[in-house]
């Protein structure tokens, strides 16, 4: 199986064999664009489980509970103070948080109370927090403003490495589809949205940027001395860029993946930490996201933004000339993509307008008869003729 894989990948790197990852780009678009929106519709639905930290409240953690109920915090909340709707959720296997908007000293205390004697426990086992509107708020922009920070830092960053803003912008597009992609996922799972999030969210730029910018590496350089060849065009050096790093991009997350992996199955739903769940669900959806724009999308992308640039395009109809001398006249760069080669089974030999005649065959010599003469060899009068003859027949 390894040595199968390993072949695959070197055929990939060599050129011998290649998926067809940039010319069926519009494929991987409206695949990426029919999930996001299928996603997107499920999460606006449910809506985003923002933590207490976002948002603002008071919160109770009741540990210890042999039963974890649900049920039983929710009624105790709705009697205890109507029209404030809980948020519940099971920490681990023995404890129970309860999260409800703003409440005064006095409602805090006759909660808290409330909660211990419907699970049966002690007041002690009860512990309660507050986080005020002020303090979530700053959190809220504190977030928003690290994350344009980082956006802006990493985009300026790749276009002066790479020296050109259309491949910073191919990036930023395949980053922001990975976050698109996440947050979704966070939507439509439920899971709560707190500053572990954040971290996550920020961690997994950072390895959908790696992939990528390998990719893209990979690409400088092999469009390096383009218009110095006619083997390839711009596009077709992209996809053997996307093709030979297509192995080394899998196997690089899949090792991250093992160990996030075990944090969401083992941390999160297991032992029920709730800052483990958070981070690792990010992480988790984040690097797929990012395997898969990193491959999928991001070299289609580039080719996209650079493939109307003057001198990509007059190379891509130089090759193409080159490849079909006859019908490739005229056929653009825009056009290549959707142009089908006709076949020349009907077309005529010569130019067109006229018309082909073939040679007449050249008669054969008739057989001579008599031995030639020589050419210095006086011609015999009819006279002459006759004498020599007569002269002959005695």
């Amino acid at each position: 199986m390894s040595s199968t894989f390993a072949q695959f990948g070197n055929s990939l790197h060599s050129g011998h064999r290649s998926l067809p990852i940039v010319r069926r780009r519009r494929t991987w678009y409206l695949l990426s664009v029919v999930v996001l929106v299928l996603l997107s519709a499920v999460g606006l639905l449910r809506g985003p489980n923002l933590g207490i930290e976002f948002t603002g409240g008071s919160e109770f953690q009741v540990a210890g509970v042999s039963e974890p109920d649900q049920s039983i915090a929710r009624e105790i909340v709705r009697g205890q103070v109507p029209g404030n709707e809980p948020n519940v959720t099971v920490l681990g296997q023995s404890t129970v948080r309860v999260q409800t908007e703003q409440l005064d000293s006095t409602e805090t205390a006759e909660l808290a109370e409330s909660l211990a004697e419907g699970y049966e426990m002690g007041a002690d086992a009860v512990s309660t927090s507050y986080v005020g509107p002020v303090w979530s708020a700053d959190i809220t922009q504190t977030m928003l403003q690290a994350v344009l920070v980082f956006l802006l830092l990493v985009a300026v960053t790749m276009a002066l490495y790479f020296r050109n803003l259309k491949t910073s912008a191919a990036a930023m597009i395949a980053l922001v589809h990975d976050m698109v992609l996440t947050a979704a996922v966070y939507f439509v799972v439920g899971f709560e949205i707190s500053p572990g999030t954040v971290i996550g969210f920020l961690t997994i730029m950072g390895y959908s940027l790696y992939d990528t910018i390998v990719v893209f590496d990979k690409v400088r350089e092999n469009t390096a001395g383009l218009t110095g060849q006619t083997q390839a065009s711009y596009a077709e050096k992209v996809e053997l860029a996307a093709n030979q790093t297509l192995v080394r991009s899998i196997n690089t997350s899949v090792v991250a993946l093992l160990p996030v992996g075990s944090i969401l199955v083992i941390g999160a739903f297991i032992l029920g930490a709730g800052t483990l769940q958070d981070i690792s669900l990010a992480l988790f959806v984040g690097i797929i996201a990012g395997t898969y724009s990193s491959i999928a999308l991001a070299p289609g992308l580039l080719v996209d933004l650079r493939r109307r640039e003057p001198e990509i395009a007059a190379h891509a109809r130089r090759v193409e000339q080159l490849r079909h001398p006859a019908g490739a006249a005229g056929v653009g760069a825009d056009e290549r993509d959707e142009h089908t080669e006709e076949t020349t089974d009907q077309e005529p030999d010569g130019p067109v307008g006229t018309e082909t005649i073939s040679p007449e065959p050249e008669p054969e010599p008739e057989a001579e008869t008599t031995s030639p003469r020589p050419r210095n060899q006086p011609r015999r009068s009819s006279r002459r003729r006759r004498a020599a003859s007569r002269r002959g027949d005695r």
